[in-house]
């Protein structure tokens, strides 16, 4: 381009785009990534995606509701479905495993069972101090984040086959050594691959 003094600007002839022109261009937008080693438990890795999961544990929740719903399971430490968590520019999701065991690609995934999820397993991060980067390292900092927040409300209506509903399951659970009851989890259609590419079902 052209500028001329109190004129337009005008284009010039076309140059052919370099090779090294575009992935300068590509590093300036995207902002460059090293090259990770990635540990067993990632199962998909982008630029700015990585998801990963993790195996039935113990974890201690807190819940903090206006109407005081499920207050007595504040701070109280349950046992966990398997899970597989995404993250991209937009946040965080989260889905059950009704295996507890890596999956693949075509395994189909279940509603995880958890207030402050809307129902394509997106996080509502409202207390939750969520690191800024989808890296390797940053793994740990978001199940941290994730279970040091305050569970607060339902985003939508069912979360889990439980008798007695969300408070029942967790009530059940609260201090229990035994495993998750994985028969309580909701089914869905969509897979891991579904999952991996933003697909909601």
């Amino acid at each position: 381009m052209t500028l001329h003094k109190g004129g337009p600007p005008t284009l010039e002839a076309a140059q052919p785009l370099t090779l090294g022109f575009v992935e300068s261009l590509v590093r300036s937008l995207w902002g460059g990534s090293l090259a990770e080693v990635l540990p067993a438990n990632v199962l998909a890795k982008g630029d700015r995606l990585i998801v990963w999961w993790t195996p039935s544990c113990r974890r201690q929740m807190f819940y903090d509701n206006a109407e005081q719903r499920a207050a007595s399971l504040n701070g109280r430490t349950f046992p966990q479905p398997p899970l597989v968590w995404r993250i991209d520019d937009a946040g965080l999701k989260i889905r059950a495993l009704r295996e507890n065991k890596r999956p693949d690609a075509s395994m189909t995934l279940a509603v995880a069972p958890f207030w402050n999820l809307s129902d394509d397993g997106r996080v509502c991060t409202g207390t939750m101090r969520s690191p800024d980067n989808a890296s390797v390292a940053s793994i740990s900092k978001w199940e941290h984040a994730f279970y040091e927040s305050a569970f607060t409300h339902a985003n939508v209506g069912r979360l889990t086959r439980h008798k007695g509903g969300f408070e029942g399951l967790w009530s059940e659970l609260a201090d229990k050594r035994k495993p998750f009851p994985i028969a309580t989890l909701i089914q869905l259609p969509q897979t891991l691959a579904q999952f991996v590419r933003g697909e909601r079902r």
